[in-house]
């Protein structure tokens, strides 16, 4: 989907003016069919306020585009299904540069996934909301040449991330942590090889912050050392191969 509104301005078009004490409204016949598909609203001192849209011609608002004193739109709220409620919002700086995408992607009523971009126009982080809780449960994160960083879970849906997975360059997982007890500090560390086979796992059994226990593994999964530091000084002091 294209992202940016097109805004149909007053060129050759058919429109009617009507006032009101804030204002004044002009509507316009886009297209020329006999039925006015868009409404400007223009403020007492003559500021576009939003341009509404009829893109389908059903006689049902699907775009607005709001200007706030601005000269390009900085949101649009979009009508993706035409259904007669909004579903998706994009959010412009001044300068009219895409900033965040927030959408209704099963048309429930409800936010449940954001995409925000940075300067260059790349996207820098998506947020999905999977319960349809209000609370955004899963978030993945972005380098700058647009492959994937990390992805971070709230598994438990309380607000809090408690799970992280890590890519390399090849957006493949070498790296997986997690928060076991709820504290909100990683507590355990799961590094694999080609994002399946698991190498090795790092435990913090106290939470202290610190390594205290690690399990090896072979290509099989089977656990082939068990080192353990049992009295928390940051030394191993149990070593058993398998």
């Amino acid at each position: 989907m294209n992202l940016m509104p097109k805004t149909v301005f007053l060129l050759a078009a058919l429109f009617v003016v009507s006032v009101d004490a804030s204002g004044e409204t002009i509507q316009v016949d886009v297209n020329f069919d006999g039925k006015m598909d868009q409404w400007h609203h223009i403020s007492e001192t003559g500021e576009t306020i939003k341009i509404e849209h009829d893109k389908n011609g059903d006689g049902k608002i699907d775009q607005i585009d709001f200007y706030e004193r601005n000269k390009t739109p900085v949101r649009v709220h979009l009508d993706r299904n035409f259904d007669g409620k909004m579903d998706q919002i994009q959010v412009y700086s001044k300068d009219f540069i895409l900033e965040r995408v927030e959408r209704d992607t099963r048309y429930s009523g409800k936010v449940d996934l954001k995409e925000f971009y940075g300067p260059k126009k790349q996207i820098v982080r998506i947020e999905s909301d999977n319960d349809l809780d209000g609370l955004m449960d899963r978030m993945q994160i972005f380098k700058e040449d647009g492959k994937k960083d990390r992805v971070e879970y709230d598994t438990d849906h309380d607000g809090d991330i408690d799970r992280w997975e890590f890519f390399g360059p090849d957006e493949t997982i070498i790296r997986a942590a997690f928060d076991t007890n709820g504290n909100g500090k990683q507590d355990q560390w799961q590094y694999f090889k080609h994002s399946t086979v698991l190498e090795k796992v790092e435990f913090d059994t106290n939470h202290d912050g610190k390594v205290d226990g690690r399990e090896y593994y072979d290509e099989s999964g089977k656990v082939i050392r068990i080192e353990q530091d049992r009295n928390h000084d940051g030394t191993m002091d149990f070593v058993k191969d398998n």
